[in-house]
């Protein structure tokens, strides 16, 4: 997603944050968090439904249509099973055509709702945080800041220590220095600025100590 320039504006930012704490500063860069294919497999059975719904509501329109299309307009003389056959076919064939349209990816994360990503989001970047960052430094000291592209949407997952001074709303300005770059379309550079943001936290209330050594990689890590 981002060139060798970009990582590099980046992993100085990482750097040059970590010169003033004992904190271990983590960047992760997803194109998405999620999959969703369970929402996608609501939105089709749901509309599956409502299509079914309509053609038992209206039979004698949906009926007459196959006609016209079909029989050149002669009336036919449908039985109970022949209808129940229609009507599941119909219901398929919206089924299987409202997953495809979902393959397109801007609409499938424009159907999914607000809550759902910010969860998704939250639950990755929690994920990737305990492999990658969560107890990892001697001190318990580790940060993540998780950008996924998809969403749209950002996190900052703190380890314990970090977390027992350092309220989560404080983190709140890195997040909107973070964003404010990224919305002109500057990842690299919204992804440095959330950085030097949380650094400027942790040397307030971690110091970097005499004998501090870097103990997780300046790198950004993409996904």
């Amino acid at each position: 997603m981002l060139d060798n320039d970009q990582h590099t504006i980046v992993s100085d930012a990482v750097g040059a944050a970590e010169l003033s704490t004992s904190g271990e500063i983590v960047t992760v860069l997803a194109r998405s968090s999620d999959g969703y294919t369970d929402v996608a497999l609501v939105w089709a059975i749901a509309v599956a439904f409502t299509a079914m719904s309509i053609f038992a509501v209206f039979p004698a329109f949906f009926l007459g249509l196959w006609d016209g299309l079909f029989h050149g307009g002669w009336a036919s003389e449908w039985t109970m099973g022949q209808v129940l056959t229609l009507m599941l076919g119909f219901g398929l064939v919206k089924f299987v055509g409202v997953l495809l349209v979902q393959l397109w990816q801007p609409l499938r994360m424009f159907l999914i709702p607000g809550p759902i990503k910010c969860a998704r989001v939250r639950s990755a970047a929690i994920r990737h945080f305990k492999v990658g960052a969560e107890k990892r430094t001697h001190g318990r000291t580790g940060v993540l800041i998780y950008l996924s592209m998809a969403e749209h949407r950002a996190e900052i997952v703190a380890d314990n220590a970090i977390a027992a001074k350092v309220p989560a709303e404080v983190w709140g300005l890195a997040m909107a220095d973070m964003l404010v770059e990224i919305r002109k379309g500057c990842t690299a550079e919204g992804i440095a600025a959330g950085v030097r943001d949380v650094g400027v936290v942790l040397a307030e209330h971690f110091p970097r100590g005499a004998e501090d050594v870097n103990e997780l990689p300046d790198r950004l890590i993409e996904l």
